[in-house]
């Protein structure tokens, strides 16, 4: 008899037969058979595809609502082969997907971070010059931190200053105008790259010290380490380090911090609303409209703004 184990190797190949990406969903259904095959079950159940969704206790609703569709479409599969499989209910784990509020980082925070960054070791010293520039590039263009890791060589035009996104969240390229300091810093750290990095494996702009593509884990990893050096992450038990501020609060950062200083300035808003959208690569403008209800002083800004033009109104 085919164990779950042999089932999921034939569903996955299926999928990316299929054409699917399957991010996260390979290791999850292993993970997911690895908990059937402790818990001495072997077809899948119910009540065991609901405990597995809900083992991280400290997860979102919306990771345990995930996690348990991802089990429930390998159940709709392998039910038609095994009578056994019990499909769980669509509805389960119900949540309502609450975008979580931004946090947005002040100049002080950013310069503490980049500083600590800065002095992550390495053998070669590459390390925190890598990533204090990531970081840096993140806080002052608002791209997304999988966009950065994808650059390549040939998307980073140092002469004129601009970086051509290509590998987008929803296949969108576009190009990003990079300030004068922000295009002297890249160009100092492709110097100390290419000192360090002499054969690389890749064509990738942000490279390791062993010449491979800076990963997003990778990055990730070091900012909550640098977040926690800084005291941005307070300590959670389990975490080792800690909960708190995200990579992507850069990017949110960015976008709110500029929609701030076009109301200060007195800028027409609404109208220069859907530039900002092209340049952050969102899909819709109401992607960026959020900001203005997520972040207070800019709501209160909005508001102002409102009243007064209410006030002059003939």
């Amino acid at each position: 008899m085919n164990t779950l184990s042999d089932a999921l190797k034939k569903y996955l190949e299926l999928r990316r037969k299929l054409g699917a990406q399957l991010r996260g969903v390979d290791s999850g259904l292993r993970n997911f058979v690895a908990f059937a095959e402790h818990e001495g079950v072997s077809h899948i159940t119910t009540d065991l595809a609901l405990r597995w969704a809900q083992e991280p206790a400290r997860a979102q609703p919306v990771t345990w609502a995930s996690r348990l569709r991802m089990v429930r479409c390998f159940a709709v599969w392998l039910s038609a082969t095994d009578g056994r499989t019990e499909v769980p209910p669509v509805g389960l784990l119900p949540y309502r997907y609450r975008r979580q509020p931004p946090y947005i980082y002040s100049d002080a925070e950013i310069a503490a971070l980049l500083r600590a960054a800065a002095r992550l070791a390495s053998p070669q010293g590459l390390k925190g010059r890598t990533y204090s520039t990531i970081f840096g590039l993140l806080s002052v263009t608002g791209m997304r931190v999988s966009e950065a890791l994808a650059l390549d060589h040939e998307d980073v035009d140092l002469e004129q200053g601009i970086l051509r996104i290509r590998r987008t969240k929803f296949g969108k390229s576009r190009l990003v105008p990079l300030h004068e300091s922000t295009r002297q810093v890249l160009a100092a750290y492709a110097r100390a790259r290419d000192r360090v990095v002499r054969r690389p494996t890749t064509a990738a702009f942000f490279l390791s010290e062993r010449g491979t593509r800076v990963s997003g884990c990778a990055t990730r990893y070091n900012f909550a380490k640098v977040s926690r050096a800084v005291g941005l992450r307070s300590p959670v038990p389990g975490r080792r380090h800690g909960h708190g501020p995200r990579l992507h609060d850069l990017r949110h950062r960015f976008a709110a911090r500029t929609l701030v200083d076009w109301y200060r300035e007195g800028v027409d808003v609404e109208r220069e609303l859907p530039k900002l959208a092209t340049y952050l690569g969102h899909v819709h403008v109401n992607d960026t409209y959020w900001y203005i209800e997520a972040v207070p002083e800019l709501l209160e800004l909005a508001t102002r703004r409102l009243e007064n033009a209410r006030e002059v109104k003939p």
